[in-house]
């Protein structure tokens, strides 16, 4: 799972919730195919992976369920970050 908050102007802006599975993990990034089939890549830098811990977890924009992901990452997005 992975969670998505956009900052602008200095502040957090909106949130975004995603998931699938790791796809590839190299120099360019971490690949992961979304649940709609896409690829969305996150940077190179494992420190934000966390183990998961068992259990349900609800998306807030789609109500989707997830269950017992193995990893969570959140990240902060800003201008000119990506």
């Amino acid at each position: 799972m992975i969670g998505l908050t956009y900052v602008e102007n200095g502040q957090d802006d909106r949130h975004e919730q995603k998931h699938g599975a790791v796809e590839d993990v190299s120099d360019e990034g971490v690949a992961i195919r979304l649940s709609d089939g896409d690829i969305y890549w996150l940077p190179p830098d494992l420190r934000p992976w966390q183990p998961a811990h068992p259990g349900e977890y609800r998306l807030r924009s789609t109500g989707e369920v997830v269950v017992d992901p193995d990893f969570i990452a959140n990240w902060k997005v800003t201008p000119g970050s990506d």
